[in-house]
C-alpha cells in the first residue's frame, strides 16, 4: 500500500508515521501507539461514562477499529485528533443506545482482587490522592462534569484533562474553534453553578 503524498503535512507527526508502518506491515508499530494511546483513551473514556468496566471495553473497541481501519488509513489529521473522534464516538453510541447515567467516580467495583476504586491512574496529570483538598475539590468537580451535557463534557474533559487545544477539540468534534469556545464558556458557567464555593473550577 503507497504512502500518501509526501506534501501531506500530517505526516511529520510521529504517530501518523507509526500508523502508517502499520499500514505496510510493521505490527510493532501497532503496539508502539497501543502504549501510548490504551491508558489515554481509557481514562478519557471512563471520565465520561463513568465506568471502569465499561472503559476497558470501549478502549478495546477503539483499537479493533484503528486495526480494522489500517488498510485504507490516509492521515487527515493528527493521529491522536483521529483516535480521539473514535473513541468519542463510540462512547456516544453507547451511553445513548442503552441511555445510561454517568456512575459515581469514586464507588468502588468489584474485581478478582477485590474491591476496587474507580479513579484510574493517569501519568498525564497529578494524582488525585496527593493531598486531601485536592482530592476533595477533584470529587466535586468530577461530580460537576458528569452531570453536564454530552458535548459539554467531551468539551471539558479534552481541554482540562487532555490538555487539548481548541483547534484539536474542534477537529475531534467536528465543529468549528468558535463553536468549541462556546460549548466550553457554557460547560464553565454550569460548572461554576454546580460548584459551590464558587472557584472550584478553573
Amino acid at each position: 500500500m503507497p504512502f500518501p503524498d509526501n506534501t501531506n503535512p500530517y505526516l511529520s507527526d510521529p504517530d501518523v508515521r507509526l500508523m502508517l508502518d502499520f499500514q505496510g506491515g510493521d505490527k510493532a508499530s501497532f503496539e508502539a501507539l497501543m502504549r501510548k494511546y490504551y491508558p489515554r483513551l481509557l481514562n478519557f473514556i471512563y471520565r465520561f461514562t463513568g465506568s471502569a468496566e465499561l472503559a476497558e471495553d470501549l478502549t478495546q473497541e477503539v483499537f479493533l477499529k484503528v486495526y480494522s481501519a489500517s488498510t485504507a488509513y490516509r492521515p487527515k489529521s493528527k493521529f491522536q485528533t483521529w483516535v480521539y473522534t473514535i473513541a468519542k464516538n463510540i462512547s456516544l453510541n453507547e451511553l445513548r443506545r442503552h441511555k445510561k447515567t454517568p456512575l459515581s467516580l469514586d464507588e468502588p467495583f468489584l474485581s478478582e482482587d477485590g474491591p476496587v476504586q474507580r479513579q484510574l491512574e493517569d501519568t498525564q496529570t497529578p494524582r488525585a490522592d496527593e493531598q486531601m483538598l485536592r482530592d476533595e475539590t477533584s470529587a466535586a468537580v468530577r461530580a460537576a462534569i458528569n452531570s453536564l451535557p454530552e458535548n459539554q463534557r467531551v468539551a471539558v474533559i479534552l481541554r482540562r484533562y487532555e490538555q487539548f487545544s481548541y483547534e484539536e477539540i474542534g477537529q475531534t468534534m467536528q465543529m468549528s474553534v468558535k463553536a468549541v469556545k462556546s460549548l466550553l464558556s457554557r460547560g464553565k458557567e454550569n460548572l461554576k453553578n454546580k460548584l459551590t464555593p464558587a472557584g472550584t473550577f478553573e
